[in-house]
């Protein structure tokens, strides 16, 4: 910080960026840059023309996010070879005059299992495009293939996608089931945490769960009579613990099943209080796993395709519309606990679900370090967005709302957050505050 700054009351600039190599939330492909849709445009122009090679080398180079260094690709003796990471799985592959084929190897097969080959089985008629298979390594392997004149930029997109997000969803999910016939293979790329940052993340799964299970356990709540309170405090650290601590493997498909079981249409004539029963016996099973499982579901990889469906502003302008006026109630009836998980809940809601638009996730992550604060402060970053009191503090944060708009300025020209508007005088008061001033962003580019 500058004297000028020092003087001035200037805190010091923010960028989500900026501090230890952590990335948050679910990985989106929805927003490329320039060059990406350039790419895109050319293997669409050559595949039509009959450049099928340099069709497919255009295609790579629209997957490849610089941030990521995601995707690699070479020509050699008139086949294109090429590789790209999907989070703990690396997929293989080569092209030429007659064929396209990719692999992405799961696990090691060290001894056959009839319940796991009927498994994959199964799993194989699920599929579009591709299909499990054993290689000549013993490696179960997912494989796409196609003749060489048949694969089109989307049909290549689709293909590629179900085999890399399958293949990074069942290495974790089948190493943990069948761990005595399988092990695992192709790791090196993977960044692994340390001993103390797996610690930190692991408090932070176990210290918000009971806590809202001791919140529970006070009896300011009934659950049979306000059902909605409780799901709102569930949902809320669902969503939080993916979006915070991006698990793989187990705690990924478990936080996975309780927003789809919550949200099912086939379980819409449950009864909310069912349905919270079962959030709450998820949470706990997660409580209790012994803490060397959670351990080996933390690690760093690069991912070149999104789950979440793009979205517009709208969207979250939508959902803020929908569930921020529930928190009056909460407040007003000596429910703070209630009303401060309700913009919880829209900020993990939008981020598991959609990929909004980067100015609205920047703005929600900074929603997170708010609120927060403690757990980002013990990961290693250094800007403090709560004071001595625990309230938010109003200069860090009304500097890092106006940095991030200039960030974001030449994209959203419009983009101008009224900061003025945010209350700090406590947590819940804050939320609101805060998702007032983003439902009302105009992020149209012209």
């Amino acid at each position: 910080m500058s004297i000028w700054d020092t003087l001035f009351g200037r805190a010091p600039g923010y960028d989500p960026t900026d501090g230890p190599d952590f990335s948050f939330g679910r990985y989106t492909d929805a927003f490329k840059t320039p060059e990406n849709y350039t790419a895109w445009d050319k293997a669409l122009l050559t595949f039509e023309n009959g450049q099928y090679l340099e069709s497919i080398e255009a295609f790579m180079a629209y997957l490849y996010d610089p941030t990521e260094d995601n995707v690699k690709w070479q020509s050699e003796k008139g086949k294109l070879y090429f590789e790209f990471y999907q989070g703990s799985k690396r997929v293989t592959g080569f092209a030429d005059v007659e064929q396209l084929r990719a692999t992405a190897r799961i696990a090691r097969l060290d001894a056959n299992n009839t319940d796991l080959l009927h498994r994959l089985t199964t799993m194989n008629y699920e599929m579009k495009y591709s299909r499990f298979a054993i290689d000549e390594d013993d490696c179960l392997t997912i494989v796409f293939d196609s003749p060489i004149n048949d694969v089109s930029p989307h049909k290549l997109y689709h293909a590629l996608k179900e085999m890399a997000l399958r293949a990074d969803k069942q290495d974790d999910l089948l190493l943990d089931e069948f761990n005595e016939f399988l092990s695992p293979v192709e790791i090196t790329h993977l960044h692994e945490l340390s001993k103390e940052e797996k610690e930190r993340k692991l408090g932070f799964l176990r210290g918000h769960i009971q806590s809202v299970i001791d919140y529970l356990a006070t009896g300011k709540l009934n659950p049979e009579d306000q059902p909605g309170a409780v799901a709102y405090l569930l949902l809320n650290i669902v969503y939080k613990l993916d979006y915070l601590l991006i698990p793989e493997g187990y705690s990924m498909e478990a936080l996975e099943r309780m927003h789809r079981m919550y949200f099912a249409r086939e379980d819409d004539e449950q009864p909310v209080t069912y349905k919270n029963v079962r959030l709450l016996s998820e949470l706990q099973h997660l409580l209790l796993r012994a803490p060397e499982s959670f351990a080996e579901e933390l690690y760093a990889g690069k991912s070149t395709f999104g789950i979440t469906l793009p979205a517009s502003h709208d969207r979250l302008a939508a959902l803020i519309d929908n569930e921020l006026p529930n928190m009056d109630w909460y407040q007003d009836n000596g429910l703070p606990e209630v009303a401060q998980a309700i913009p919880g809940y829209i900020a993990g809601y939008a981020l598991f679900n959609y990929a909004v638009p980067p100015p609205d996730k920047d703005l929600l992550q900074l929603y997170y370090r708010v609120c927060e604060d403690e757990y980002f402060r013990n990961l290693g970053y250094k800007q403090q967005f709560l004071d001595s009191n625990g309230r938010p503090a109003r200069r860090a944060i009304r500097a890092a709302v106006n940095d991030l708009a200039e960030r974001h300025r030449s994209a959203y020209p419009r983009l101008r957050p009224s900061a003025s508007q945010l209350n700090f005088e406590n947590l819940t008061d804050f939320g609101r505050s805060f998702l007032r001033m983003m439902r009302e962003l105009d992020l149209s580019k012209q």
